[in-house]
């Protein structure tokens, strides 16, 4: 992305690294408000990301897959390219001297080629975009990353005052973009007659998005769905599903005994969080999408063995479920590995489905939401980005 630069001024050159398609929208809607606020100055993008970036103009140094590795077996398995990686992205960025680097997540890529450059070019401004979950597990690196990160912008609100505690970098919240676009999963006056339908509700089954997430969670979810029909014989199950997982959740709910639709997309999505009454839904991002829609949610996670223990260890938060985490309590019920049976799972959804107090309790919960995330004046988590990068730009570089 480029704009005619203004008379005598250079261009800012920015080198951004997004690992994950999440960071990468992150990172675009960034450089779009970026470049509106700098206009007519050129804005000059270089680094990694996807098609969101690419779109913008970034020719990315290499496949954005291959910093998206999950599990000790696949690093170790590509562990030589990673660290190729590691080393000529601080080299290009040395070399290449920008006014600001913004890592968008992966952190265990993004702070090793951060440390590489404050090492070798301490003056380049770093700037890290999505907090990692200290408060939860790991603690430790938050003291890590102080020394080689300027400024470390957060997604919610309660973590800069946990980076303060554990000495991580100055941590500013600015917002989170589901609350930017909380108004599209909510439900018109019509959708809301559908959601007010206790006798034929919309169920949301939300199995992840990742191959190992529904080859633990569908077959519990579909025992779930089978109990819960037995009492909502009328419910309709709806399944968002990414578009590389949507054909192996068809296949694996066409034998479910009760009536499922699997949509696929953006607008499909946000259409049947609007007419949802409730949902059953893994951990993750998800579940805070579905509080600020409204929906009562029941959580659930099942990994490997190892990885439950792992977690068992490690974990030290109150709740996983990130509207809790918001909230400040578990207000949605969660099972995680060898508790997310499905008698449980369907007890709990088919407390929230009728009128009462556990759905009540609920619905006025993630009420609050809106109050305890929104930014000053309802600006948007890209501005707030934009004046934090554009004041830690302005201040005097070190040395």
């Amino acid at each position: 992305m480029s704009f005619p630069a203004a008379s005598g001024t250079a261009p800012f050159r920015l080198f951004v690294i997004a690992g994950e398609p999440s960071g990468d929208q992150l990172a675009a809607s960034f450089i779009t408000a970026l470049a509106a606020r700098l206009a007519p100055r050129r804005l000059e993008i270089n680094g990694i990301g996807g098609l969101a970036l690419q779109r913008l103009g970034l020719v990315s140094r290499f496949a954005q897959t291959d910093i998206q590795l999950m599990g000790v077996i696949a690093v170790l398995k590509s562990l030589p390219t990673l660290l190729s990686h590691i080393t000529d992205t601080a080299d290009a960025i040395v070399d290449q001297k920008p006014d600001l680097v913004l890592t968008v997540d992966v952190p265990d890529f993004s702070m090793r080629v951060a440390r590489k450059v404050r090492k070798a070019a301490p003056s380049i401004p770093i700037m890290h975009w999505v907090a990692p979950s200290v408060w939860a597990w790991r603690p430790g690196r938050a003291r890590a990353m102080a020394p080689h990160v300027d400024r470390l912008l957060a997604l919610l609100p309660f973590e800069p005052a946990a980076f303060k505690r554990l000495d991580g970098p100055p941590t500013l919240y600015v917002g989170h973009p589901l609350l930017d676009s909380a108004a599209s999963i909510r439900p018109d006056t019509d959708e809301q007659r559908l959601r007010d339908n206790a006798l034929t509700p919309v169920i949301l089954v939300l199995p992840g998005s990742r191959r190992s997430e529904i080859r633990h969670l569908l077959p519990v979810f579909r025992e779930t769905m089978r109990l819960v029909a037995a009492r909502y014989p009328h419910a309709h199950v709806v399944i968002p599903a990414v578009p590389h997982l949507a054909e192996a959740i068809a296949a694996d709910v066409a034998g479910w005994p009760v009536r499922v639709e699997v949509v696929i997309g953006d607008d499909a999505k946000r259409a049947a969080f609007r007419r949802a009454r409730v949902a059953l839904a893994t951990s993750g991002t998800v579940t805070l999408e579905l509080a600020l829609s409204g929906i009562p949610l029941v959580g659930a996670y099942r990994g490997n063995a190892i990885e439950g223990w792992v977690a068992g260890k490690l974990v030290k938060s109150h709740s996983v479920l990130l509207c809790n985490l918001v909230l400040g309590r578990n207000i949605a019920p969660e099972f995680m590995q060898n508790a997310a049976t499905a008698p449980a799972l369907a007890a709990a959804l088919m407390a929230i489905i009728p009128d009462g107090p556990a759905r009540a309790a609920q619905v006025s919960a993630f009420a609050e939401l809106d109050g305890i995330m929104a930014l000053p004046g309802g600006q948007a988590s890209a501005d707030a980005a934009v004046d934090a990068a554009l004041d830690l730009v302005a201040q005097p570089r070190r040395v």
